[in-house]
């Protein structure tokens, strides 16, 4: 009946946020900052372009193009504008004829101005995701399913309460464990069932994202670092006047999202291992058991540390080629803003994952030796 019945609650829960979350937050958004439609339409003629080759980025090219576009969505439906299209350093969308794209329309004065957005790539993201899904499916079955369920569960926790709670200005710190441990709670049960083993998984996980989020947290503090230089940090400056938004937290926010999956499998390996020992041989005492359960720990910890730096270092590649190009020195690039929450982001994460692994056997041990019971 449990099995049933977990997986329909988190359907439902997912329907319930994504239908009820939009209309209580509606009062949370501020003013639309971009009053312009966006609809697709098609390129019907290029009335006249001034165009030379890009000349760093091959295959691009530099100037202008004048288009006649035909809407197909929205108020001017199967209407037809004449277009400016420019193509520089930053907006380079080359315009041809037959090209399906998304247009801006802007309401000034007594007719609309119409500019090329960007190219239309929803379809290839919807396509990429059912092979996804499908491989999913396909590998793991029943269990790749639960695993799909629960990534849904978390992407609706993450956007339909973490987001407009943080727009609200509730304390991102105590709202991010609460959200995480929730998230831990449900997608382990989905998936690993209702035993010991799922049961020390999760304490160990929580235990491991909190350490996490706690180093990097303290010493964003010491560094002086906060959400204003996240990524696109500086950009909330904008729009923070209409809300309670709380900044300084978000970098806790983002290293307990960025390692939550990391240290998930950490435990969970950890977890199985100790209770495969166990069952295989269950006359070791707890200390050989942890002796067991650490040696097991250094090679996972080995290759998921790595995995979470490269993750790291894949995303500020853009900022590392930066570094080299311009030939900055050392005292220079260290004491960047950016890179320093890079680099309390990695190695905070990696603290955590280390200290899933003890943490967690420490728990299973406990959970098995409970009376002398076996998982």
């Amino acid at each position: 009946m449990k099995k049933i019945l977990l997986p329909v609650l988190v359907i439902i829960s997912i329907f319930t946020m994504a239908t009820y979350s939009p209309k209580l937050s509606q009062g949370l958004k501020g003013k639309a900052r971009f009053p312009q439609e966006f609809v697709q339409g098609e390129v019907v003629k290029v009335v006249r372009e001034d165009l030379m080759k890009d000349p760093v980025v091959a295959g691009k090219f530099r100037g202008s193009q004048t288009l006649e576009v035909r809407i197909l969505e929205g108020k001017y439906k199967n209407e037809e504008f004449i277009v400016y299209n420019s193509l520089g350093a930053l907006h380079n969308v080359y315009a041809d004829i037959g090209l399906k794209a998304v247009f801006t329309v802007k309401e000034e004065g007594a007719k609309p101005t119409v500019w090329l957005y960007n190219l239309k790539r929803d379809r290839s993201i919807y396509l990429l995701g059912a092979i996804f899904i499908g491989a999913v499916v396909l590998l793991g079955k029943m269990k790749g399913v639960k695993s799909l369920l629960a990534l849904a569960f978390t992407g609706s926790v993450i956007i339909y309460v973490l987001l407009p709670l943080l727009f609200k200005g509730v304390d991102p710190i105590s709202t991010s464990i609460l959200l995480s441990s929730i998230i831990i709670v449900i997608s382990f049960l989905l998936i690993g069932g209702y035993d010991r083993k799922t049961y020390s998984a999760i304490i160990g996980t929580i235990c491991g994202i909190t350490i996490a989020g706690l180093i990097s947290f303290s010493f964003g503090k010491i560094m002086k670092l906060s959400g204003l230089n996240l990524s696109e940090g500086q950009q909330l400056l904008y729009i923070t006047r209409d809300f309670r938004l709380q900044i300084e937290g978000l970098l806790f926010v983002s290293i307990l999202i960025a390692s939550l999956g990391a240290v998930m499998d950490v435990a969970m390996s950890i977890s199985s291992a100790v209770n495969e020992i166990y069952q295989h041989k269950n006359n070791l005492t707890g200390k050989e058991l942890f002796k067991s359960a650490m040696e097991i720990g250094k090679d996972i910890v080995g290759t998921m540390i790595n995995t979470l730096i490269l993750a790291f270092a894949g995303g500020s590649l853009p900022l590392m080629m930066m570094i080299w190009g311009y030939g900055m020195v050392y005292q220079q690039f260290i004491n960047i803003p950016a890179i320093a929450i890079e680099i309390v982001n990695a190695l905070a994460g990696s603290i955590g994952i280390i200290a899933t692994v003890p943490v967690t056997a420490v728990v299973s041990i406990l959970l098995i030796k409970r009376k002398g019971e076996e998982y």
